[in-house]
């Protein structure tokens, strides 16, 4: 009896520590194709319930990264856990759900006979097989064409059906990949709107995308990644917290207009100067300093510093 009870308490214990974990953590992930190194290293912790942004630019091994995540594919070294479980583990595996670039439904199916199709395929019990649909079909906000066959939906209402697909069986991570690309505006808002109540219900959300201002829009935290090592990571109030402004000018030469490098980092396009990291209670003295120069002053335009202008300055910087 008192083994019984301890084995118990283990395993309570255990469940726990699975439950506080965090969604995702990975240390030096690394993995080789043959003499190809598609990944470098890959560090980062997802805290749970968040919306995450996983940005970087063309070869910088995001694919790779959710790949092996995912347990696609092995790891040539580091350790990975999801979800509290090693990387590839069969129980961590069906707690998620997966949206990819690129997927293509059978377009004489019904979106219906698709959920149910990938109900089969994730072993869901039959019984719950018509909630599930039609949880799914209500989020994404399809419950209408449902019935109607896959060759009539639009580009938008398919990607949302994949939305669909990926939460059957509500998953406490689901990783999407590149969710709007090739989407209009009314289909970005639409997936976004998906994406906030996601977030709202407690479901991790890990973003794979390389449009930043949707990124801005929605992320919770970030991780900018170049040649598959993470080069910032942060809530986007710690990433971005440099200012800007931009002052259209003339009159000055050149050597007046480098001078005011002593502000910031100084960037001139002939029309307008921009100066970075300058305080807001600082413009003022830049703009007395162009005038005692014998400079004119047409506009002062006061900026925060977007997501796309950090990325670029830690892709500079690299």
């Amino acid at each position: 009896m008192g083994s019984r009870m301890v084995d118990l308490r283990e395993r309570r214990l255990e469940a726990a520590a699975k439950e506080a974990s965090p969604a995702i953590h990975c240390v030096e992930l690394t993995k080789r194709y043959g003499s190809t190194l598609a990944l470098a290293g890959l560090t980062m912790t997802v805290p749970r319930g968040e919306v995450f942004g996983f940005l970087g630019p063309n070869g910088a091994g995001k694919t790779t990264a959710v790949k092996l995540l995912l347990g696609l594919v092995p790891a040539t070294s580091g350790e990975g856990w999801v979800l509290g479980q090693r990387l590839g583990d069969v129980d961590a595996r069906q707690r998620i759900g997966y949206l990819p670039e690129l997927f293509r439904y059978q377009p004489w199916l019904s979106g219906r006979e698709v959920m149910a199709l990938h109900c089969r395929l994730a072993r869901l019990p039959r019984s719950v097989w018509s909630e599930e649909i039609a949880a799914a079909l209500s989020l994404v906000g399809l419950e209408e064409r449902a019935d109607d066959r896959i060759r009539t939906y639009s580009k938008g209402m398919q990607q949302r059906l994949g939305l669909g697909v990926a939460l059957l069986g509500a998953p406490e991570l689901v990783f999407l990949d590149e969710p709007t690309s090739a989407l209009d505006p009314v289909g970005r808002h639409q997936v976004r709107q998906i994406i906030y109540r996601l977030r709202e219900r407690g479901t991790t959300v890990f973003l794979n995308s390389h449009m930043l201002t949707e990124l801005e829009m929605v992320c919770d935290r970030v991780a900018m990644v170049d040649r598959g090592r993470v080069i910032a990571t942060g809530t986007l109030d710690q990433l971005l917290s440099g200012n800007a402004c931009r002052i259209r000018v003339s009159g000055l030469d050149l050597g007046q207009r480098r001078s005011l490098a002593r502000f910031g980092d100084l960037d001139d396009d002939g029309e307008a100067i921009t100066v970075r990291g300058l305080g807001p209670e600082r413009v003022p003295e830049l703009v007395a300093e162009i005038v005692g120069m014998g400079g004119r002053v047409y506009a002062v335009e006061p900026r925060h510093q977007s997501l796309e202008d950090r990325f670029l300055e830690l892709l500079r910087e690299g």
